[in-house]
């Protein structure tokens, strides 16, 4: 090709990037799962917190547990969902009676509704009944620390643990705090986890195989874990924020590694905007000592999901604390890339969706706007439908309030078109290449 067809090419593609970026996303599906979601179990909320905003909604819950503060997303057979339920509660204190379920749903975008789906084959069920989860459970007895299912009362409390958590060794909030899920082609299933953190190895029914601890793979400390307030297994100082652990995990497209992502920096990092991804080998099962670093933004604090587009690119939740009635919302989606990385280790960042100005031009939530605003506290789920759609959900810290109003949060579920698709790898590779060349026509024109 002549230079100057090259340098066509090359401004034709900075172009079209150009323009995508200026065009916005687009809500093309929205619906909602309320807030008083329940299905059948032990009695829940026994010892959680109360909202004052929605006395309706507030504990204990009689022989029932929410289905709700969904925090990890796979898809599903049918078109189904598979939702991770984190802790309960929000604490390892309240959430002792709150069991780690994994629900399946529909989405019926017409509707606007979210239902119930068998768990295996992902067909329409009328409620949440057993056919439409895993719950997960210690049965095998792989972990390396007392559960609730090992004590007659539940902690700090008089009252007697459920028979159905002891008999069968189910696992509850109090024991794990599960933020992250992905499965490997095996079908067994890897959870990220916070107390620890650890990461969690289950068959696909929920039973644990194996738990992993976090290694410290950057030296930082005497302590050779990463290590929260809440681990079961203290091995020296603790050196992460509570609730810091793998909020975010990603299977490669290969389906060879496993990418954990902590929430939060580590307390004794100088740089606390540095979030660690570490590498997990699947076929060795053990962390391989690679990471690389996840740079936050300057008005955000944490992440809330990450999953894989190929075998070096990511989609990331970042946040902070803000909410429409607190504070000011900073919500966005990034796309990074660890095949570059700067000087510091930080993979390329870039941003790709606000999830704080989103056009909405059917005005599918019904608020009066067209432009959609996501801002509650927690959003943990991201999915790549295809190279131009996502699913995003939030995590609705039921029975609390706050994103939209102080009565409780009901979960959102959002069907995304990308303004600025996520390219092919090959498709990505030339534009790089096209944005060379611009590079290389501008020093010669120098």
């Amino acid at each position: 090709m002549h230079a100057s067809a090259r340098l066509t090419l090359a401004l034709a593609i900075a172009g079209a990037l150009g323009s995508a970026h200026a065009a916005q996303n687009t809500l093309t599906g929205w619906a909602m799962l309320p807030a008083a979601t329940f299905s059948d179990g032990p009695t829940s909320g026994q010892f959680a917190f109360t909202n004052g905003a929605s006395p309706e909604n507030n504990p204990p819950y009689l022989n029932t547990q929410p289905v709700q503060g969904f925090s990890g997303v796979l898809a599903g057979p049918n078109g189904s969902y598979q939702m991770l339920v984190d802790n309960g509660f929000g604490a390892k204190g309240n959430s002792a009676d709150a069991l780690l379920r994994m629900y399946a749903v529909q989405v019926n975008w017409g509707a606007h509704s979210v239902s119930a789906a068998g768990f295996g084959n992902g067909a329409a069920l009328p409620a949440f009944d057993a056919a439409s989860r895993i719950t997960l459970n210690d049965a095998n007895r792989r972990l390396p620390f007392a559960i609730v299912a090992d004590g007659a009362t539940y902690p700090g409390s008089s009252i007697a643990v459920d028979s159905r958590i002891s008999n069968g060794r189910l696992l509850t909030g109090a024991d794990l705090d599960l933020e992250s899920v992905r499965r490997d082609r095996a079908g067994n299933l890897w959870f990220g986890e916070e107390f620890g953190p650890f990461l969690v190895k289950t068959d696909a029914g929920g039973t644990v195989q194996n738990v992993f601890r976090t290694p410290n793979v950057l030296g930082l400390g005497s302590n050779p874990y990463v290590q929260s307030p809440s681990s079961p297994l203290p091995s020296g100082a603790t050196n992460l924020p509570g609730s810091g652990g793998f909020e975010g995990m990603a299977l490669n497209a290969s389906g060879t590694h496993l990418y954990t992502l902590l929430e939060r920096p580590l307390t004794t990092d100088s740089n606390q905007k540095r979030l660690l991804v570490q590498e997990f080998s699947l076929a060795d099962e053990a962390f391989t000592g690679q990471w690389f670093g996840y740079r936050l933004d300057a008005d955000g604090t944490n992440i809330g999901d990450m999953t894989a587009i190929d075998d070096h690119r990511f989609l990331v939740i970042e946040r902070n604390g803000g909410t429409a009635t607190s504070g000011t919302p900073f919500k966005k989606i990034f796309m990074i890339d660890s095949s570059q990385l700067d000087a510091e280790g930080f993979a390329k960042k870039t941003e790709l969706v606000d999830l704080m100005n989103i056009a909405d031009p059917d005005d599918l939530n019904g608020d009066g706007s067209t432009t959609f605003t996501f801002p509650y506290v927690t959003i943990e789920d991201v999915l790549l439908l295809d190279e131009r759609t996502l699913l995003v959900v939030n995590d609705n810290n039921f029975p609390g309030g706050g994103g939209r109003a102080l009565t409780s949060d009901n979960t959102e579920f959002l069907r995304i078109q990308l303004a600025n698709p996520v390219p092919e790898p090959e498709t990505y590779a030339l534009m790089l290449a096209g944005l060379g060349l611009i590079g290389l026509a501008a020093r010669r024109r120098g």
